[in-house]
């Protein structure tokens, strides 16, 4: 007797689960797989749910007659059994056939399961954390820099076990914690309990036999290693931001190796400044570039030279800003995308301080009248006295002024102290009158 063909369920579920079309191949799905549950991974982090939906997306996709039924079918056929649907398997098995158990293990408590067979549960190790110095140069145009470094990995003779066998015993002295507990009593009826590193395992929780023990690492299991990271420094990038190597740092057992993190620390530029994605650059004119017009080359952060010029009888003020578009900083992951730059103007005058009077007349036709309106009468002139103007140093006079205020302040209350002297000694006693 047949049974009767199963209904058509969506059969879409799993690909956008994975992020891939419905022709992905073997490949891609492998591909797919990978990134997304090392970003979803528990112990980086990640959404426990999110990683199990991926392993058994992954589980039903990878296999051949599965994937057709779940194509013709979908997700319902699976589960009314066609194909051997089943029960899914442990996610962290799923992954531990990629990555060798580098991540994952221990972990079947985390869905409310019984603990995994595996062993302890595997902790995070440390991210080392580096500080990578880079000029704005170098932010402006991307760069690559080469960086050694030392770190520990598990002993690759042994794995990481310590043993040529593989095998190590569990300490008997600490039942395999690397702990013991011990008892004192400091007075009647008080006792302490004091925990130390088991001296029998030295806190290891495990024994080696030193017949059985790896030769490369005499036990330890750990060597050091000395790796080259390639640091690719992104246009763009900005002062503290940082760049992750995943699980590259420290290796240890029953550990996930943490991240190496570089954060980078721009040096201060000569002649830029940067604000966000837009450039700053101060320039000084002379009075006659001011007046008369400018133009100078600018070397920018890429070698080029830009021509800055002002436009036909344009005046610049002091603290004047012009802005050019398009030549600030790029945009990180955007290049081709770039801020202003920004050119401060400061105005020199003459050091010398003087004009001769001819120079004066000179500028006196050219440049605007003298805001009274008018010029004085020599009637006028003569009603008013004379003065003379002398240079000063306004932060010197304020500090003069402040420390003169001071003085009449303490005069002040000197004089108020002496008043109050001599009002207590001409001050005439008043006696009440008795009745």
């Amino acid at each position: 007797m047949f049974g009767r063909a199963p209904r058509k369920s969506d059969n879409s579920k799993y690909y956008q689960t994975l992020g891939v079309s419905k022709n992905a191949t073997p490949d891609e799905l492998k591909k797919a797989y990978k990134k997304a549950a090392i970003k979803n991974h528990p112990d980086k982090g990640g959404d426990p749910e999110k990683f199990k939906e991926l392993a058994h997306a992954y589980e039903v996709l990878s296999d051949p007659e599965k994937r057709e039924i779940y194509d013709q079918y979908g997700e319902d056929a699976l589960k009314e059994g066609m194909g051997g649907g089943g029960a899914a398997h442990d996610p962290f098995d799923i992954f531990e056939t990629f990555f060798g158990g580098g991540f994952g293990g221990g972990f079947g408590g985390r869905f409310g399961g019984a603990s995994s067979s595996r062993g302890r549960r595997q902790k995070r190790g440390e991210d080392s954390v580096q500080h990578l110095r880079v000029s704005l140069e170098d932010l402006y145009n991307g760069t690559m820099k080469k960086l050694s470094l030392s770190r520990n990995i598990l002993c690759p003779k042994c794995k990481g076990k310590g043993t040529k066998s593989g095998v190590s015993a569990e300490c008997h002295g600490c039942e395999g914690s690397g702990m013991k507990v011990t008892v004192r009593q400091f007075a009647p009826g008080m006792f302490q309990q004091m925990r130390h590193a088991c001296p029998d395992c030295r806190g290891k929780g495990e024994v080696i036999n030193d017949r059985d023990r790896c030769k490369q690492c005499h036990g330890d299991k750990m060597t050091a290693e000395k790796k080259v990271l390639d640091v690719h420094v992104e246009k763009g990038m900005q002062h503290h931001q940082k760049i992750v190597f995943e699980g590259q740092a420290d290796q240890a057992p029953d550990t996930i190796a943490g991240d190496i993190i570089f954060i980078l620390d721009q040096r201060e530029h000569p002649k830029f400044k940067r604000k966000s994605d837009d450039l700053y650059v101060e320039h000084t004119l002379s009075l006659t570039e001011a007046l008369c017009g400018f133009q100078f080359p600018l070397t920018h952060l890429d070698g080029r030279q830009l021509l800055i010029k002002s436009n036909p009888g344009e005046v610049i003020k002091p603290g004047q800003y012009k802005a050019i578009n398009d030549e600030g900083m790029p945009q990180h992951q955007r290049p081709f995308m770039k801020g202003r730059l920004y050119i401060h103007f400061n105005v020199e005058f003459p050091e010398s301080g003087f004009l001769s009077l001819e120079q004066c007349r000179s500028l006196e036709k050219v440049l605007p009248p003298p805001k009274t309106g008018r010029s004085l009468a020599d009637m006028e002139i003569d009603e008013c006295e004379e003065t003379t103007l002398h240079d000063v140093n306004m932060e010197e006079e304020t500090r003069r002024q402040r420390q003169q205020q001071r003085q009449q302040r303490r005069e002040a209350y000197d004089e108020d102290d002496d008043d109050d002297d001599d009002d207590d000694s001409s001050m005439p006693r008043v006696q009440c009158a008795q009745q």
